[in-house]
């Protein structure tokens, strides 16, 4: 499996925080893994990934909010919201990971799995971010 499709099942198991309590994840995680056919190495890699985005929720969340005016993370939808979420990882904490590649997946995800008018949120939510950050 490429990063692409990594990335994406990340996105899928991130998701799945907007509609669990965090108590419920380690079962969610354990039917998330029995839907998907992934390696060991492949699961490890996604299973990492997540829990350092949900360590950094937080943090992450705090840093959307104080750089989109009006679109507070309570706001946003969804998917939208899980993607800037999984970008904003991968901008500050992955240094693998450029910071117009994390846009691009992101947006080509939100092409995907959002709304018409996701590409451009999730795009201008980051790029405000990005500039206002300076990275």
């Amino acid at each position: 499996m490429g990063r692409r499709e990594l990335r994406e099942q990340i996105f899928k198991l991130l998701f799945r925080v907007e509609f669990n309590a965090m108590e419920d994840m380690a079962e969610q995680q354990k039917l998330f893994f029995e839907e998907d056919r992934v390696t060991e190495k492949e699961k490890q890699y996604i299973q990492g990934k997540y829990g350092e985005i949900v360590e950094k929720l937080k943090v992450i969340d705090d840093m959307i909010n104080k750089n989109t005016k009006g679109w507070e993370t309570s706001r946003m939808g969804k998917v939208d919201l899980t993607l800037i979420r999984l970008a904003v990882y991968e901008i500050k904490y992955d240094e693998e990971i450029p910071t117009g590649v994390a846009i691009n997946e992101a947006v080509e995800l939100a092409k995907k799995y959002g709304q018409d008018s996701s590409p451009g949120f999730v795009n201008g939510v980051l790029a405000r971010l990005v500039q206002a950050d300076g990275s």
